[in-house]
């Protein structure tokens, strides 16, 4: 089969290339998947950069890619909710990392079958934007009338965020840039913040609930908008010691200067470290076909333009998501 592959740390170009291998033999919980579109994520540039290789080992060359839709072609002997021929999209564990290719093997439990009412492209743009949003949101424990800050709602996490914040009946402000005010309004936020022409601390303050996706002084600066007794729910920044724990960071140590900040405003403050979820993908499943939640996609390149596609999504210009699709036919918005 053909696949697009890391064969070295550096520049996108020079990292990625496709290469004809074998198709992935599945375990007995295993499917085998044919790929028919793929979303890409900003973990999978950073992995080509060589921005993770402390953190995730890799044994080079590797395939790449996490999020993907497809159509069983193959089922183990002990999968029982799956059928040759079943639709079904998901984001794969790390080790069966590799959907940017013909075909992809996958643990059954952490799957689902795909909406019905979106194309395979749209379908592979929800699991880990989606996953990664419910999981913060869920841990923040988000309720009707929360006022909540989602920072950068133009991206994938950020757009499926706001839509879920929304369908729970949240108050909603988020920030995004000038060229981007109108769209993000429309899927749902109450108060749009254009950051390059407002100081959103001025804009959103007595929160119930920051939803912190850029990092660094922005995770800090969450606690100067917060209520007392709120919450900062991360996907960027320090882990709390919790999290720290399921990441195997071993005498770990959260920040001074955040825990400073925890203390002050007694604050509750979780990393989301993202883990593959079969029954909330049901539920992304659900609100999709119910048209709560509605897939946001910037542009759809076809698998031979896959390098040209990492290299877009890394310039941080793309309004939602960047999909690789292997379908003969795909639509482009």
């Amino acid at each position: 089969m053909k696949a697009l592959q890391i064969k070295k740390y550096g520049e996108i170009k020079d990292g990625l290339e496709f290469t004809e291998t074998s198709k992935p033999e599945i375990a007995d919980n295993d499917v085998l998947v044919a790929v028919k579109a793929a979303a890409l994520n900003p973990i999978d540039y950073k992995l080509v950069q060589g921005h993770l290789k402390d953190m995730l080992k890799l044994d080079l060359p590797t395939g790449i890619g996490y999020d993907m839709s497809g159509e069983i072609v193959e089922i183990g002997s002990k999968v029982k909710d799956f059928k040759v021929g079943d639709e079904v999209f998901g984001r794969v564990p790390q080790e069966y990392m590799g959907t940017v290719a013909e075909f992809v093997a996958v643990d059954a439990n952490v799957i689902a079958h795909k909406p019905d009412n979106v194309t395979f492209e749209k379908a592979s743009s929800l699991p880990l934007a989606g996953l990664t949003a419910m999981q913060a949101l869920k841990k923040a424990d988000i309720k009707k009338d929360d006022r909540i800050l989602i920072h950068a709602g133009s991206g994938g996490v950020g757009s499926f965020a706001i839509q879920y914040a929304k369908s729970i009946g949240a108050i909603v402000y988020t920030t995004t840039s000038d060229t981007n005010v109108e769209w993000v309004k429309a899927l749902g936020a109450d108060r749009v913040i254009d950051y390059k022409n407002e100081d959103y601390k001025e804009v959103a303050n007595n929160l119930d609930i920051v939803f912190d996706t850029l990092g660094d002084d922005y995770t800090f600066d969450a606690f100067e908008i917060i209520k007392d007794g709120g919450k900062v729910t991360s996907i960027v920044g320090p882990p709390d010691e919790k999290t720290a724990k399921q990441m195997g960071m071993t005498d770990y140590q959260m920040p001074e200067k955040l825990s400073k900040l925890i203390k002050k405003k007694s604050a509750q403050y979780t990393l989301t470290w993202m883990q593959p979820n079969a029954p909330q993908l049901k539920e992304i499943k659900t609100l999709v076909e119910d048209r709560t939640i509605r897939p946001v996609i910037d542009l759809v390149y076809s698998f031979d333009k896959a390098v040209d596609a990492f290299e877009y999504l890394a310039t941080g210009r793309a309004q939602g998501k960047v999909i690789v699709s292997l379908a003969e036919t795909f639509e482009n918005k």
